[in-house]
């Protein structure tokens, strides 16, 4: 069976190497802007991987599984998306200073063969400790928080600022691998 990752994110294809050896990378067109916030947080990651992946599906002509994701980040049930700019990712890592946040990926995956969809979005706590605007400036002139879900990467400099999770990590990463291989083998 073919399997196609709808993402051009490098840490989700390195983390999807873990289960499946042989894969391709079809990115989205999907606009994620067509979803509204309204509904439950969970509700809302899951849309928008779904979109992904119905994308990625109307652009192949063979069967194969098709693997979406979206991960945000929330604190106080207020979404932080991807900053803007430096000043914004300032912003941002500002607010998480010291505080509990969460961290919420839906995966989908479709087999477009047996019409089998799972959907399933974790979510994980994540406390940060408390971060100076040195700090702050410092890891900003890395560029590693500029195109992360609330101004950070846990899996790069930015995991010096977590103090403890609650949940997966890979999640917080942005691919919950234990859940993506059930996933995929319920699929099959």
């Amino acid at each position: 069976m073919k399997y196609i990752l709808a993402s051009a994110s490098e840490r989700r294809q390195e983390l999807l190497h873990r289960i499946v050896n042989d894969f391709d990378i079809i990115i989205s067109n999907f606009d994620e802007d067509s979803v509204r916030v309204g509904k439950n947080v969970e509700e809302y990651v899951i849309e928008i991987a779904e979109g992904k992946a119905i994308d990625v599906i109307k652009n192949i002509n063979e069967d194969a599984v098709v693997i979406a994701a979206d991960t945000i980040v929330t604190l106080d049930n207020k979404i932080l998306g991807k900053p803007k700019d430096e000043n914004h990712a300032f912003e941002m890592l500002k607010l998480l200073s010291g505080k509990t946040h969460r961290v919420y990926s839906a995966v989908v995956v479709i087999n477009t063969k047996n019409k089998k969809v799972e959907k399933k979005c974790l979510y994980t706590e994540v406390k940060f400790s408390e971060i100076t605007d040195e700090e702050i400036k410092q890891y900003i002139e890395t560029r590693e928080p500029l195109d992360k879900a609330g101004s950070y990467g846990i899996q790069g400099y930015g995991g010096i600022f977590v103090e403890k999770i609650n949940g997966c990590y890979y999640n917080v990463v942005g691919l919950p691998l234990n859940s993506l291989n059930k996933m995929i083998k319920n699929v099959i």
